[in-house]
Parts: structure tokens; C-alpha cells; sequence
């Protein structure tokens, strides 16, 4: 792998030399160095410079995009080099908070078991805080989750960037509105999932800023699973709190409407989970599977 490609792709995503220095533990200057031979070579510029800032060109993006690509091939090599000299066989006890089984881990698992076709795999589903005591309790390897309670006995890694999105029936009333604001809000009927919930526990420190408490909301009904919640919204005038990952199809056929909500983003990490110091190949295996999937830095 050339090393430079390397550089060139850590300060394309970090856009700081300073960063870039830092991550790869080498020094500030070597990594200009770096970046100018590069630019020699193709001759052409790949950042565009503006006093400390830094910002990718036309030539940037263009090989950002073959860099990209040509990482995921090396990552696919050492995956399926360590699968042949490693064959394994055996259980992985796995467990997905209920956003992350139904829309997120279906097809990783089915990828997984197209290279590890000796590999047994449990799906274990509830919410958050379900999956980390299972996993306190040694009852699953490995646990994907939508919350990060901060649990010391647990290793938090970020696995996929989410959106919580405000919805509703396409042909609710409310979709006029151009903006939603904090009073909007505390007019509207909700419909939210249970407590122990990972969404729950987002929206409550995401609304922190807008002084509203979720005691103050007018909840119509709480409900298990984010399918439950969304049949219930095609029937009523109900709002709620989705996974932008699981309305894409309802958004898509038009059934389901997003509310713009006025200075208010709820993004957040989707975190694989693992018991502090504690590790093993098949786990190991897995997690570079899935990283390789989402082409992630684990």
C-alpha cells in the first residue's frame, strides 16, 4: 500500500495536517511533504488552502473516491486471507437493539455467512439496555446498540452514523408547516418506545437545550417496536421519533413526511458493544467483517 495514499486519506477526512499528524504519529511537515509529492505526481492540486483551513479540490474528491476504493479492496484481502488460514467454526451469540436487528444487521448477516458458512450465528433482539445487560451477562458475544449509557464493564465502539427524524402520515395536517418549533412540539401527540429504550434516551438529551422534558410532551401511547410505531402513525395524527434508516421505504412511497424541526438535528452513533478486555477470534472476525461492510476505522 503506498503510504502516501495513507496521508492523502486521513487529511481528506479530518481536513487538519494537524490531525493528520497526530493519527498517523508522524510529524506535520512530513506529512506536507507527503501530500506535495502526491500533488507532483498527478500534477495537479488536491487541497485548496485558506489559511489554517484546508478543503479538498475537483482532483481531491476525485481521488478521495479511488482511495476509498482501493482501501477497501486491501481490507477485503486481509479479511479473506485471515478466513483461510484461521477456518473457523462454532456459535456467535450476537445481540442488536430492535432499530439495528430489523434494518441494519440482516444483511450483514447474511454476508458474514456467505465467508463463514461454519459460523452459527444467535440474533438476539431487544433494546438497549436489554442487550447490555446480556452482554454483562455473558449471555452474547457481541451487542449492537442505539444507546451509549457509559457503562465501565463495557467497550463502546461507533459502528454507523443515525438520524433521528420527526414523522408523521404523509397526510397529516402538520406537514405544512415549514418549520417546527419548540412550542409546536409541546402540542403535538407522540407516540415513543418503551422505557430501557436507546431512541428514548437520544431524544430526552437531545431536547435538553429546548428546556422540554419528555414528561412534558403529550405521549399518546408507548410502544415495543419502531413497526408497531409506524403502523400506528398510518392510522392517527400522531408524531414520532424514527431512525432515518428505518422510514427510508415509507418516505420513499410517499406513505410517511418528515417535520423539519427549527435548530434541532438529533444525530447519533450506532455502537458495537463488547465486555471490556475481553476477546475472541470469531468476535474479532465478525466485527471486521462488519467494518469492512460500512468502511469503518475499528
Amino acid at each position: 500500500m503506498d503510504f502516501r495514499l495513507k496521508v492523502f486519506y486521513t487529511v481528506a477526512n479530518r481536513l487538519s495536517f494537524t490531525k493528520a499528524a497526530t493519527e498517523l504519529f508522524i510529524t506535520q511537515p512530513a506529512i506536507s511533504k507527503h501530500i506535495q509529492e502526491l500533488e507532483e505526481q498527478y500534477k495537479i492540486k488536491l487541497f485548496d488552502r485558506n489559511g489554517s483551513k484546508i478543503s479538498l479540490t475537483t482532483a481531491g474528491e476525485v481521488l478521495l473516491k479511488h482511495t476509498k476504493n482501493i482501501f477497501e479492496v486491501y481490507r477485503e484481502i486481509d479479511f479473506d486471507m485471515s478466513t483461510l488460514i484461521n477456518q473457523r467454526s462454532g456459535l456467535l451469540r450476537l445481540g442488536a437493539s430492535t432499530t439495528i436487528s430489523q434494518y441494519i444487521i440482516p444483511p450483514l448477516l447474511a454476508r458474514f455467512h456467505q465467508k463463514m458458512q461454519d459460523v452459527k450465528v444467535n440474533l438476539l433482539n431487544g433494546n438497549t439496555e436489554q442487550i447490555e445487560n446480556s452482554l454483562l451477562k455473558q449471555e452474547i458475544e457481541i451487542g449492537i446498540v442505539e444507546g451509549q449509557s457509559k457503562n465501565k464493564s463495557i467497550k463502546y465502539t461507533e459502528f454507523l452514523k443515525d438520524e433521528l427524524v420527526l414523522v408523521c402520515k404523509s397526510s397529516n395536517p402538520l406537514v405544512s408547516l415549514d418549520e417546527v418549533n419548540q412550542e409546536d412540539l409541546k402540542r403535538m401527540h407522540f407516540l415513543m418506545r418503551e422505557q430501557g429504550s436507546g431512541t428514548l434516551e437520544v431524544i430526552e438529551h437531545a431536547l435538553k437545550p429546548f428546556e422540554i422534558k419528555l414528561s412534558e410532551l403529550k405521549i399518546e401511547m408507548q410502544l415495543g417496536s419502531t413497526e408497531s410505531i409506524k403502523s400506528y402513525l398510518m392510522n392517527s395524527d400522531c408524531v414520532a421519533f424514527i431512525s432515518i434508516h428505518a422510514v427510508k421505504k415509507e418516505l420513499k412511497n410517499n406513505e410517511l413526511a418528515i417535520l423539519d424541526i427549527k435548530d434541532l438535528i438529533i444525530e447519533r452513533f450506532f455502537y458495537i458493544i463488547t465486555l471490556q478486555g475481553k476477546t475472541d477470534s470469531l468476535s474479532d472476525l465478525f466485527i471486521q467483517n462488519i467494518s469492512n461492510h460500512y468502511n469503518l476505522k475499528l
